[in-house]
């Protein structure tokens, strides 16, 4: 239990809603990555433009008193009106104080950083003093031959408190996007999943008696169409099976229950009174001989299941069908003189590979089938040859009573006969041309039958390569 849980499939919906899951997560954590630097940048860029004010502003005071140093304190005392959370200092020469604005005393507790000779975004730098974070800007320029450093910068806690304020704003945004999109996205897999809902429960509902029942594809998304023409091909191999069983189970035990019955019946006459032994020899090798048909019926029938199945594999030796074909009129010479029946061989072909032994079982079985049905003196022709398919065929012609056209496609089938009424002992087991069929089809082979005026033509084809 515990292995086969372990290699129990994930489900399609957990499947997905994973995939779905770190997709969006993925996508969330991205954009608000990108929203948040966005800010910061827009932030960066707002304070670059102050402080470039600033400084410009700065500059243009210090242009505005022609070099008179001592006047700069007043100029400049003005210089940041209307700008809040700003401070500047000025120094020179760089290094010597000459003004800070109000609340810029910090300016002496920092590190000055190597400064600039232009206003450049590339510039700035951060400042931390205690709790408080500073961003500015150092520049140095000359105004009038006179050297200057102008410090600029801005208290950062405004922007940094509104970045943490929509930091939690748009993570808890973000959360309830996530959580919408995933419900969402379960119900799109839900309704997506329906369809396939929807099939299974209409293939478990087809039940044995319902075989010929079939799904249109047509009414099914795209991706669920092959599936449903795949599972209309297997009911129809099912359905043709189930067929070919119900026929079979039929034939076979209408086949069966005439020689059972002699049998049974021959016994019971026997046994009702007491009888020469000459009479119970002869019922007897009566019973004997529909025991032979039986057992020769049964090991048939195994034979074809064997076949249906795929399990005969049959063997690969070259041989010549003039010399078998030869074979077969000596063996069934006998048979044909008692009826004046002239057996005749025409052509030639090369030698095929195949099973010498079931070869030569399925052109007995058509062989002794058209000495059967050949009227008295008449004549049998076999003729062999190589058509323009590089196929090796065999016809064997016997003349008499014409096979109704509407018989022929049924010839091949299990215990299949024209004439039903017909001594079932002069039959044979009605299996035989059932059994040359499926030999020829496992040598990659095929069989025809034709029927007219008056004439059978049963023809084999079969490759000169298997």
């Amino acid at each position: 239990m515990n292995k086969q849980k372990k290699g129990m499939p994930i489900s399609l919906t957990l499947r997905v809603m994973s995939f779905a899951g770190f997709a969006i997560l993925a996508c969330l954590l991205l954009s608000g990555f990108f929203v948040i630097k966005s800010v910061e940048q827009h932030f960066i860029e707002q304070d670059y433009d102050e402080l470039k004010i600033i400084i410009e502003t700065v500059e243009q005071r210090l242009d505005s008193i022609n070099g008179n140093v001592s006047q700069a304190p007043d100029v400049l005392s003005q210089a940041i009106s209307g700008h809040h959370g700003v401070y500047f200092q000025v120094e020179t020469p760089p290094g010597t104080h000459l003004f800070h604005s109000k609340g810029a005393e910090f300016f002496s507790e920092i590190t000055h950083p190597q400064p600039a000779n232009r206003i450049d975004k590339s510039n700035l730098v951060s400042w931390k003093i205690d709790s408080e974070i500073y961003r500015g800007l150092v520049v140095d320029f000359t105004v009038e031959g006179i050297p200057y450093r102008v410090m600029a910068a801005m208290d950062m806690a405004f922007h940094l408190s509104f970045l943490e304020k929509f930091k939690e704003k748009m993570w808890l945004i973000m959360l309830v996007i996530g959580i919408a999109t995933l419900t969402a996205t379960w119900f799109g897999i839900y309704q997506g999943h329906r369809p396939l809902i929807q099939l299974s429960r209409r293939i478990r509902n087809i039940q044995t008696n319902q075989l010929d029942e079939r799904i249109a594809p047509n009414s099914l998304p795209i991706e669920l169409r092959e599936l449903a023409l795949s599972f209309n091909q297997m009911l129809q191999h099912l359905e043709d099976g189930f067929e070919r069983l119900s026929n079979f189970s039929a034939d076979i035990a209408h086949e069966l229950r005439t020689p059972l019955t002699n049998l049974i019946t021959q016994t019971q006459v026997g046994l009702t009174q007491a009888r020469p032994i000459e009479q119970y020899k002869e019922l007897l090798y009566s019973n004997l001989e529909e025991q032979e048909r039986l057992a020769k019926m049964v090991s048939d029938m195994l034979w074809l299941a064997q076949s249906d199945n795929k399990l005969i594999q049959p063997a690969s030796t070259l041989i010549d069908l003039s010399s078998e074909i030869k074979d077969l009129f000596e063996f069934f010479d006998a048979l044909a003189a008692e009826s004046q029946i002239t057996l005749t061989l025409e052509g030639e072909a090369p030698a095929i590979p195949a099973d010498r032994e079931l070869l030569k079982r399925a052109l007995s079985n058509l062989l002794s089938n058209a000495i059967r049905h050949t009227p008295y003196g008449e004549k049998i022709t076999v003729k062999i040859g190589q058509n323009k398919n590089h196929n090796v065929y065999v016809e064997i012609i016997n003349p008499g009573e014409q096979i109704p056209a509407e018989h022929l496609s049924k010839l091949f089938d299990r215990f299949y006969r024209v004439d039903p009424s017909r001594n079932r002992l002069s039959e044979g087991t009605g299996l035989g041309l059932a059994i040359t069929k499926s030999i020829i089809e496992t040598h990659d082979g095929r069989i025809t039958v034709e029927s007219n005026n008056a004439r059978t033509t049963f023809t084999v084809y079969l490759p000169l390569v298997m």
